[in-house]
């Protein structure tokens, strides 16, 4: 029995389920001895066994109710041939793919999984590694959000760079989010294949884009992804995370193949709960923030968050990553505050 499960088929629970992205990650300590024996930041997730402890840490020190493949939504970038670095304290750095012969220069959709078999075996591992009421989650990024790196070399606010390619270059944008999105839905399908519970797609830098954008750039090749590996696994639960799209996460709301959204802390809760909650189980909210201050303004926060989504069921997360000076005392105190709850 899982009860993030349970949730995720809207079947009859006491509390929310909980688990945090990037929950393995550098505010442990036991995250960054590991990440030391690994070296670099991608030798860590082609490590199979080194990826499997760290995606393990997170569950066996606080109990959540789930686990993430330790991995990253730029692997799928250097699996296709792009140059991708992950530079410490600045972050990762790719080699920009913007001229017509670049893009055809990509290598083709089906050769991406012998670099990316380290992460399927991670997969197998955790199977059978994790306690069986936890299931694992397994991700991508989104087109969208892959191709700013693409365009741009590297993570830029507001995406301008992507943008104005975009629109200076509609024929080879598309070409672009079309190869990334047959890519992504042939790591995935992988990803099931290998034992992901459910899968979570990341479009982290979504709020960059314009309403009409969103619908276009984000939301259509998400849907594409997501119709057609349910026309395989139809049975496999779907995240999206349109991160800081506003009211247009309604869009999202509207899609049946979605079975949940995660929405970010920029949102007012009482339009989600009015909104989206009645047409869409949701997950996430709590500003990352809360996690680095006092306990006591912590749970303060905790309880605005339960308060405003408790009428119908949800996943507590963050409305992004767990930053790197979170307390620990403060996830350990968070878990076991959910995990009192009980709705009945």
């Amino acid at each position: 029995m899982s009860i993030f499960l349970d949730c995720i088929q809207k079947k009859k629970i006491n509390r929310p389920p909980i688990w945090l992205m990037r929950q393995a990650g550098r505010y442990l300590s036991e995250y960054r001895e590991t990440r030391k024996q690994a070296g670099s930041f991608l030798d860590l997730c082609y490590n199979s066994d080194l990826a499997t402890e760290v995606t393990l840490q997170p569950i066996e020190k606080f109990g959540f109710d789930a686990a993430i493949l330790f991995a990253d939504i730029l692997l799928i970038l250097d699996a296709l041939g792009v140059k991708v670095e992950f530079i410490e304290g600045v972050g990762p750095k790719i080699e920009p793919v913007r001229k017509l012969e670049d893009i055809n220069n990509l290598l083709n959709v089906e050769n991406i999984h012998e670099k990316l078999g380290p992460v399927y075996k991670t997969i197998t591992m955790l199977k059978s590694s994790l306690p069986k009421n936890v299931p694992l989650i397994g991700f991508a990024g989104a087109p969208w959000t892959l191709s700013t790196y693409l365009i741009n070399g590297r993570g830029e606010a507001g995406s301008i760079t992507t943008k104005k390619f975009l629109l200076s270059n509609p024929a080879e944008f598309e070409k672009i989010i079309n190869i990334l999105t047959e890519a992504t839905i042939e790591y995935l399908l992988m990803q099931i294949k290998h034992g992901a519970d459910v899968i979570k797609i990341f479009d982290s830098w979504a709020g960059a884009l314009n309403a009409d954008m969103v619908l276009n750039y984000s939301l259509k090749p998400i849907k594409r992804i997501v119709e057609t590996i349910k026309e395989k696994y139809p049975n496999i639960p779907f995240i999206v995370f349109p991160r800081a799209v506003n009211t247009t996460y309604s869009y999202f709301s509207n899609i049946k193949e979605f079975d949940v959204l995660a929405i970010d802390q920029f949102l007012d809760r009482d339009w989600v709960a009015r909104e989206i909650q009645p047409k869409k189980i949701i997950q996430g909210n709590l500003d990352p923030i809360f996690l680095t201050l006092e306990k006591d303004v912590l749970l303060m926060e905790l309880k605005k968050v339960i308060n405003s989504f408790k009428k119908h069921p949800f996943i507590f997360n963050l409305g992004h990553g767990i930053t790197p000076d979170a307390k620990v005392d403060n996830v350990k105190s968070m878990v076991e505050y959910i995990k009192e709850i009980d709705f009945r």
